[in-house]
């Protein structure tokens, strides 16, 4: 299941009147996973999504995932989780991953950057995969710092490694570098356009 193209929303290029839409034409493409990421709307309006969404993904064997919404996840018994950086902007300790994992039984993803102590300290407190980047410059956050994509297989060498999703400025034409990731993050790359081919380009290149 943790493994192929990763799709994540856009609140700017999968705007909420058009996302059921947009997520159809990315399952005929082959998504294998998909992620909610709204920073926008409330959490009712979210929970809203997560039931309509969630049962569009369900029907089609696609990995449903919700972005950060911890107590959200929880009260909805969402399939995934992800989750990245605190309100504060500092990352998740290992206890307080710890306390997560705890009241959130579904899959757990979290964000470790270019960081191989916060990937140890996700697998040590029961996160499913860790996600590495920003692989590449992406349109999405540009400010976003680039990781060393040696990373994918320094972890995937430690002992009783999870899976590894990378994200970051992944396009058709650089997938190709991420063979050692099993899953690969997309934003950009899939939305703009052609949605169903884009992600038949991206999954014939990463591949080959």
């Amino acid at each position: 299941m943790l493994k192929g193209i990763y799709a994540i929303s856009d609140t700017r290029l999968t705007p909420k009147n058009t996302i059921e839409q947009s997520l159809q034409k990315a399952i005929l493409g082959g998504i294998e996973i998909f992620q909610l990421r709204d920073k926008e709307s409330g959490e009712e309006e979210i929970a809203r999504l997560c039931q309509t969404l969630g049962q569009i993904c369900k029907e089609n064997c696609v990995l449903f995932v919700l972005n950060d919404k911890v107590e959200l996840a929880i009260r909805f018994n969402v399939e995934a989780l992800h989750i990245g950086k605190k309100p504060d902007d500092t990352p998740y300790t290992l206890e307080e991953l710890r306390q997560i994992r705890a009241k959130y039984r579904g899959i757990l993803g979290v964000s470790c950057y270019g960081s191989l102590e916060l990937a140890l300290n996700a697998k040590k407190a029961g996160a499913d995969y860790v996600a590495f980047g920003a692989c590449f410059s992406s349109p999405t956050k540009p400010k976003a710092k680039r990781i060393d994509l040696r990373l994918f297989e320094n972890f995937s060498a430690m002992p009783n490694p999870i899976p590894t999703c990378a994200i970051g400025g992944i396009n058709a034409e650089n997938i190709a570098q991420l063979k050692s990731a099993q899953m690969v993050a997309c934003i950009s790359s899939i939305w703009q356009g052609n949605i169903e081919q884009n992600i038949k380009n991206l999954k014939a290149n990463w591949r080959g």
